[in-house]
């Protein structure tokens, strides 16, 4: 018996730009009597079913965007007689899909850390049960991932989990439905522990892959001081107190190490962490921008973002502590017009923004924007290939509208050329190379030229593009694309890397404001 964790994908590019972390949490929950799993991510290549045999079990992990993939090999799975297992968020949303069209046996929802070992035994025993509910663990259960799995050759950057929810409640985001908006912080310790052996190994771009690195804000420490909620306080307060501590770590880690991560807006006002994080080498976050109009932010249920001029400024705050952003931005708001795109694009460049990526607006399960969606539809729902629009994850991509509701002012065509006029233009060639500039060496300047033009083609012409022919024409341009690009994120292996000592011994010298 083996037991096979699948990461499914429709497009195969040779060369994964970050590794799929719960594939390797996963393979580390495996209990070692069952022997080492039978990994696939199908970002680096197609599955073979025919290394599947009967009595396997088989993990799939699916999130709305591969749902459709995913159940297909679970159905090939079911018929080579293999039980059939799986998780993500779009299982634990929808546990009766994976059953009914996914061939599956077994449905684990929540956190799969410390359940899915048990769903193994039982499925051995014959006493599975169809679902099992993994819930939110604490972040000390956290399972560190198997690297030694992980193929070095294959992925530019590894990924390294510090803390799971946030506290935001985003009307676009499933985040904090699914995994709580109570911050679950690893100690600091475990996190550098597995950061030093993906060093180790010869990894030394690592994306800290949270919810949301910056789970306290300003904000919230003063709301709570103002109600004179003693509790909430001092629990906030320590869950800053950890992440200046993680950070002061991760300063002491060799300094050709490279961190990328994930936060929210407010964190541009809050200096002294983004002057840790320069400290950290954090060079890099996403930040959701969402819009450049407060329309637009309101719309989202995001309206603690800044908008026009005060946004360019909060947004340059970033860059003048070491801190680049890829600004995340949705078009297709109903408070969008024509002139949004280019003012967006200009707002981006002025902004100095180093990255950033387009979508068009998605209403995804378990999000109050798909609840609204699909509320406001009632009866009114339209089908395509048989498929209602309100479960637009199962269409297949080639017949699969762009967007899923009529804009007021512009038709879905419209949008969508208009988003993508959007990305030829922040990332032509003369506007890349002008941001690379942030670079100080000409090697860091091609890696960031390649890297702009490798997430240009994976992320806009397969995202965007009408037609099957355009998508396969984009997978191929970013599998050719891939090849030099990870070379340029090699590093030679550290074997004799030791943990740092720390110079204080209290996380109370650390600053709480």
């Amino acid at each position: 018996m083996h037991v096979h964790l699948i990461n499914p994908s429709d497009s195969s590019f040779g060369i994964g730009v970050i590794t799929p972390r719960w594939l390797y949490v996963l393979a580390a929950a495996t209990p070692a009597k069952y022997g080492d799993p039978l990994i696939t991510d199908e970002t680096l290549e197609q599955f073979q079913p025919d290394s599947i045999e009967p009595g396997d079990i088989v993990g799939i992990g699916i999130h709305t965007g591969n749902a459709l993939r995913g159940m297909e090999l679970g159905r090939v799975a079911r018929e080579r007689g293999a039980y059939v297992v799986y998780g993500g968020i779009h299982a634990t949303l929808y546990p009766e899909e994976a059953m009914e069209l996914g061939g599956a046996h077994v449905v684990v929802k929540g956190d799969g850390d410390v359940i899915w070992g048990k769903a193994i035994a039982d499925i051995l025993a014959g006493t599975a049960q169809k679902v099992y509910d993994g819930g939110r663990i604490s972040g000390d259960q956290f399972v560190p991932a198997r690297w030694d799995l992980a193929p070095r050759d294959r992925y530019m950057w590894a990924s390294v989990q510090t803390v799971r929810g946030c506290p935001k409640h985003c009307s676009f985001c499933s985040v904090w439905r699914t995994d709580g908006q109570k911050p679950r912080p690893r100690t600091s310790d475990v996190v550098v522990r597995e950061i030093i052996d993906l060093r180790r190994r010869g990894f030394r771009f690592i994306a800290l892959a949270d919810d949301n690195f910056y789970p306290v804000s300003l904000e919230d420490l003063r709301l709570a001081k103002q109600q004179g909620n003693t509790a909430r306080v001092e629990e906030l307060e320590g869950i800053r107190s950890e992440r200046f501590e993680l950070m002061d770590k991760l300063s002491k880690l060799p300094r050709d190490m490279v961190f990328f991560t994930q936060i929210t807006m407010e964190a541009g006002e809050d200096v002294q962490f983004l002057d840790a994080m320069r400290k950290a080498n954090i060079k890099g976050a996403l930040v959701g921008v969402e819009s450049a109009t407060a329309e637009g932010l309101k719309a989202v249920f995001k309206d603690f973002n800044l908008s026009g001029d005060n946004l360019v400024k909060r947004l340059q705050t970033f860059k003048e502590h070491g801190v680049h952003v890829l600004g995340s931005f949705i078009f297709g708001l109903p408070t969008d017009r024509p002139d949004t795109f280019a003012a967006t694009a200009e707002l981006a460049k002025k902004a100095g923004i180093t990255f950033a990526q387009f979508v068009m607006l998605t209403p995804f399960p378990g999000t109050i924007d798909f609840d609204r969606w699909e509320k406001g539809l009632g009866e009114n729902v339209m089908h395509v290939g048989g498929v209602p629009i309100t479960r637009h994850w199962l269409i297949p991509a080639e017949i699969r509208p762009k967007m899923f509701s009529p804009h007021s002012t512009m038709t879905t065509d419209e949008i969508r050329e208009r988003t993508q006029g959007v990305w030829d233009d922040f990332y032509s060639m003369p506007e890349i190379w002008k941001r690379s500039r942030c670079v100080p060496t000409l090697r860091g300047r091609l890696a960031f030229l390649f890297t702009s033009k490798l997430y240009r083609q994976m992320y806009a012409n397969t995202g965007i593009s009408t037609d099957s022919a355009r998508r396969q024409k984009a997978t191929r341009m970013a599998r050719w694309l891939a090849i030099p690009t990870r070379k340029l994120f090699d590093a030679k292996p550290m074997p004799e890397l030791k943990m740092p000592e720390m110079e204080f011994g209290s996380a109370a010298l650390f600053p709480i404001l």
